[in-house]
């Protein structure tokens, strides 16, 4: 069964990420998957969730991240990962239909899309520091565009989730909506981009991304130097660990 779901209505790809049972959390076969649903879509539009009752919680700790019980393989060249390269540079408009939890990589997923649109239900945070991580290139590239450099920095450095009324106050989401309402205008609101000329919105979304945008290939470069060393930390082993075993950690700085 696969993880990531997608289900073609009109010229709008739903893409659904489809492990409730951890809260849509992402383990690398997932990340392949959602790669590839982005990479291949002909849709004009593409609105990505999750199965109740999570958006996506993030990366499964115990697959991506050991568990805390060692350090991640670096053997990798670093590069931006292949599923924020593809979600970061495609000219097909992204709208995020967030129907849960949005933290830690399920926040930068999020992020990564043109517009979001929240059920009351949602809460965001970059939960990255609570495991002794840095964020993925969108938060450091598109939170302060949304919400302020002093609000991004509030959620990276602290770890606190916000739920979806301040997520709409800061400007970190367009609309909230009841929860029953939210795939409806969410898909409302792709029909809408997706009759306009495609041609003429691609060029807009291209557009956007050169004006506002880092290079995302540079700064994905440096996520993955800073996370290489991170994730060879004993506060990186720590936070996974009373994450798991669902107590306050106690972090050294080494």
């Amino acid at each position: 069964m696969a993880d990531v779901r997608v289900q073609r209505v009109g010229d709008v790809d739903v893409v659904t990420i489809d492990r409730p049972e951890v809260r849509n959390a992402l383990r690398f076969r997932s990340y392949d998957e959602l790669e590839r649903a982005v990479r291949d879509t002909t849709a004009r539009c593409l609105v990505i969730t999750g199965a109740d009752p999570a958006f996506c919680s993030g990366d499964d700790v115990r697959e991506v991240m050991g568990g805390g019980d060692g350090p991640k393989p670096t053997a990798v060249q670093p590069r931006l990962t292949p599923a924020a390269d593809a979600l970061l540079h495609t000219d097909v408009p992204i709208i995020a239909a967030v129907n849960g939890a949005a933290v830690g990589w399920g926040m930068e997923l999020a992020l990564m899309a043109d517009l979001r649109v929240a059920s009351e239900r949602a809460k965001f945070g970059e939960l990255f520091v609570l495991r002794g991580l840095c964020s993925d290139v969108a938060g450091l590239g598109r939170l302060a565009q949304l919400v302020g450099r002093e609000r991004a920095a509030e959620m990276l450095l602290t770890g606190d989730v916000i739920d979806a009324a301040t997520a709409q106050q800061w400007g970190l989401v367009a609309r909230v909506v009841p929860h029953d309402q939210l795939l409806p205008a969410a898909m409302a609101l792709a029909e809408k981009i997706a009759a306009r000329p495609p041609l003429a919105v691609q060029r807009i979304k291209a557009g956007l991304r050169l004006a506002l945008d880092p290079e995302w290939r540079d700064l994905g470069e440096w996520v993955s130097r800073s996370l290489a060393e991170l994730f060879r930390t004993d506060d990186h082993r720590e936070g996974v660990r009373a994450f798991l075993e669902r107590r306050e950690a106690h972090f050294s700085g080494q």
